[in-house]
């Protein structure tokens, strides 16, 4: 890590090192900018990694130990797929951080707490946005269409493609464009079955979509399938900041990283412009400040909009950038946890593939050239044939050496598919300031008041029914649905609270994430997006970066900002 100079002017502060932050500064190091990141986690290394600790290695096999002190201060994230004993570190201490909620409306927000932030932990599922997306109000007449199409898009879902490794098979699926993809992996032999009842249902579908390499890319090594890919990668066959971004930008000689900055607000000089950032020193607890022609940030939706609204505009008042009132409102998340799980028939095979680090993805098929539910918009499934050789054996106890037989070669296949739904705009699903809270730090915290609608209600219902027909119709047996739908903020795909627009009085940035009321402060992660669609947003997120990032290269080589 460079250390900061306090007295230095850089040409870009960028707030948060995660998929965008990463992105933003490598794009501008690279055009010739000096950059200041500032990370409000720790830095970490390879031996924070332990994808590799084996279950008989820890001390509950694996499994959340109560008595872990760590733990015990994450009580709602502890509850994510990926937090395990061993990287319980990578989630921000909800204690020392908290959030409130409104009434009989919890909110789930997972949160990461080092240099590469969330992106150590992302499910890995990289998809574009459509038409059907960007201009949906133009299709059903909901909400407001993006100020950009595809077409706009599609160069810069290229580059970022190209840059990270994303392994996937090219379909031709409207909703559902292709990429520039490095070689797909295979599916099981059940999953093979699945496509065909899929298909006989008129539908599509292919593997997934993962940052994941499948052959030496960029100087990184192709994945060879240990498994728990959120427990880190000590090879970097997985996209993060920290094996792609950063380093790139570190390879430029104009980057500086500085690890535990907790921001406190954008600094505005005399004339209303953004000069820089005030920050806390975690580690020795100094008010600290650092200044930059440009101020990026891209410190995960809330937490961009939090250093926002805790900011002051030039009248003196709280809430930076916020003369639209659009400030902090239509928080968005997709519902998850809706469909349908089973057995395959019995497959006269062994187990094959158990740790791909990938499923299989069905496009949205519904609402797309007409109305055809009572609701609009849609869902796409993941999932996949899970084949297990010792779970199965619990439900039908034993014992003896014939049993233990018959355990092994029953090699029981279960094919499960889970929904994710769009979750629609709404002005009052939104995140505010909590005046009475602060953070260990003294900062206000954000007080959250969201909720699934109607619509998300009925959508759930449909997202059961369709998997219980895809599965029959491929042949599973013993069919079960679920339908848990957690609270908004679980399945971590968290956008919309500065939200892009063309006018200035309904929207926060333009589409550039230049904000309208102060022209040099950017704001560069899922905060903008003006309606979620159904496929997981980071793909999007980074190509708008590197979009924005173009643009603020020119601005600023022009001498039209700072």
């Amino acid at each position: 890590m460079r250390r900061i100079n306090d007295t230095k002017a850089y040409d870009a502060i960028v707030v948060g090192s995660g998929a965008n932050g990463g992105f933003a500064a490598k794009q501008l190091c690279e055009a010739g900018f000096e950059v200041c990141m500032l990370e409000k986690g720790r830095e970490i290394s390879s031996k924070d990694f332990t994808e590799h600790v084996l279950p008989h290695e820890l001390p509950l096999r694996g499994k959340q130990d109560p008595r872990n002190p760590v733990l015990e201060r994450l009580p709602i994230q502890k509850r994510c797929y990926a937090c395990e004993e061993t990287n319980a570190h990578f989630f921000e201490d909800e204690i020392d951080n908290p959030v409130t909620t409104a009434k009989g409306k919890p909110f789930w927000w997972i949160r990461g707490n080092q240099v590469g932030g969330r992106t150590l932990l992302w499910g890995r599922q990289s998809y574009r946005m459509s038409d059907y997306d960007f201009k949906a109000k133009s299709h059903d007449g909901y909400g407001d269409d993006w100020p950009i199409d595809y077409a706009t898009l599609a160069p810069y879902y290229d580059a970022v493609e190209r840059f990270i490794g994303v392994s996937g098979r090219r379909e031709g699926i409207p909703v559902l464009p292709d990429g520039q993809f490095l070689p797909p992996m295979a599916y099981s032999c059940g999953e093979e079955e699945l496509a065909k009842g899929v298909a006989s249902l008129g539908r599509r579908m292919t593997i997934g979509r993962a940052a994941v390499l499948t052959r030496n890319h960029n100087g990184r090594l192709a994945c060879h399938y240990c498994g728990p890919c959120h427990r880190g990668c000590s090879t970097g066959s997985y996209f993060t900041s920290n094996n792609s971004t950063l380093p790139a930008a570190e390879a430029t000689g104009k980057f500086t990283l500085v690890a535990n900055a907790h921001v406190r607000n954008v600094v505005l000089n005399a004339e209303g412009k953004a000069e820089g950032i005030a920050y806390v020193d975690i580690a020795s607890g100094k008010e600290m400040e650092v200044k930059a022609k440009v101020v990026i940030l891209a410190a995960s939706t809330l937490g961009s909009t939090r250093i926002l609204l805790n900011s002051k505009g030039r009248d003196g008042e709280a809430g930076l950038a916020n003369s639209s009132d659009a400030l902090g409102r239509y928080l968005m998340d997709h519902h998850f946890m809706s469909g349908a799980q089973g057995v395959m028939p019995k497959l006269s095979r062994k187990p094959e593939r158990a740790n791909r680090p990938n499923g299989i993805y069905i496009p949205r098929f519904k609402n797309l050239e007409t109305k055809e539910s009572d609701y609009i918009r849609g869902f796409g499934y993941q999932g996949g044939e899970n084949v297990t050789v010792y779970e199965h054996a619990a439900a039908n106890p034993g014992f003896g050496a014939e049993w233990k037989h018959a355990q092994r070669s029953a090699n029981v296949a279960h094919m499960q598919i889970g929904a994710w739904g769009e979750m629609l705009a709404k002005p009052e699903n939104r995140a505010t300031l909590d005046s009475a809270q602060v953070d260990k730090w003294g900062i206000p915290v954000l007080h959250i008041d969201c909720e699934w609608g109607d619509n998300e209600r009925k959508m759930a219902k449909d997202m059961v029914a369709e998997a219980v027909n895809m599965l029959e119709a491929s042949g599973v047996e013993e069919v079960a649905k679920f339908q848990l739908t957690p609270p908004p903020g679980f399945c971590i795909h968290e956008v919309g609270t500065a939200r892009m627009g063309a006018d200035p009085k309904t929207s926060v940035v333009n589409e550039f994430q230049q904000t309208h009321d102060v022209d040099n402060l950017f704001v560069m992660d899922g905060s903008s997006f003006v309606s979620i669609g159904c496929v997981n947003p980071t793909l999007t997120m980074m190509a708008l970066t590197v979009r924005s990032c173009e643009y603020l290269a020119g601005e600023l080589t022009a001498g039209r900002l700072g």
